[in-house]
This record gives structure tokens, C-alpha cells and sequence, in this order.
């Protein structure tokens, strides 16, 4: 096992429908507006950014996001990931009664030197910091969908 490896799916449900919940995922420079644990995006252009986040443990995560996929009618949202992070992430929304399932895919390689050094007695509680950030993210994101 590569301890510095990680794989995560979450699963939101969201009180409104796909075709509203789509356009606030795609505007990755407002995610700090609702989601707390998202500190910073800066734009490079229509496709690139830097993200910062931080959540729970005291240690930021810089990597620049570059779209892969951008599919409203399947409602898919995908970015390849560098940096701190190595991998990608996916959003994958789906009707779900009146309102959408949206499902989180991340896979991910730790190249942050502090974290990959840590990677075997810290797993768990990166783990857990990672589950926090997203129980903050759909609270957040459920908010701004209620209140638009």
C-alpha cells in the first residue's frame, strides 16, 4: 500500500435541483464565498487556478486545478490536479427527487513533504480532516443553494 495515495467519494444531498446546483460548482473562483475550508482561488485563465485550502489540521495545500471535463448536460465537473496534491477530482450530479445527488470522486497522491513524512501515523487523521472539510462543503454549498 502507498501510504501517501489517498481515494475519497462523498455524497451530497443538495436541496435543489442539477440544473442549479452545476453552475455554483463550476465557478471554482467563488468556493471560498461557501465553503470555509477553501482559503483561496487565483484564476490563471478560463480553464487554470491555484487553490489553497486548510481544514482542521494546521497545514495549507496548494495545487493548481486545470479543467479535464466540463459536461452540464451530464452533469459532470473534472479537474486534473498539481502541486501539493497529485491526482484529480470529480463532481457527478444526479436528479435525486426535487432536489440533486452530488457525488465527490477524488484520487490523490500526498507530495507535500511534511504530510508524505508523516504519511503512515498521521493517515488517519488526514483522513479525517479531509471528512470534515467536506461535511463543512456541503453545509456550506446547501446554504448558498437556500439562500439563491
Amino acid at each position: 500500500m502507498d501510504w501517501c495515495r489517498y481515494r475519497f467519494r462523498s455524497r451530497w444531498t443538495l436541496p435543489a435541483a442539477p440544473a442549479a446546483v452545476y453552475p455554483v460548482l463550476e465557478r471554482i473562483e467563488d468556493y471560498p464565498r461557501w465553503w470555509p475550508q477553501v482559503r483561496e482561488v487565483r484564476l490563471a485563465d478560463e480553464r487554470t487556478g491555484t487553490v489553497r485550502v486548510r481544514s482542521l489540521l494546521p497545514y495549507d495545500l496548494v495545487f493548481t486545478a486545470h479543467e479535464v471535463r466540463r459536461d452540464p448536460v451530464t452533469g459532470v465537473l473534472e479537474i486534473a490536479m498539481t502541486g501539493d496534491l497529485e491526482g484529480w477530482a470529480r463532481w457527478t450530479l444526479t436528479a435525486d427527487g426535487p432536489g440533486t445527488a452530488a457525488r465527490y470522486d477524488q484520487e490523490v497522491e500526498v507530495t507535500k513533504v511534511l504530510l508524505r513524512r508523516l504519511a503512515v501515523p498521521g493517515r488517519p487523521l488526514f483522513r479525517a480532516n479531509h471528512a470534515l472539510m467536506m461535511r463543512a462543503g456541503r453545509r456550506g454549498l446547501g446554504a448558498r443553494l437556500r439562500a439563491v
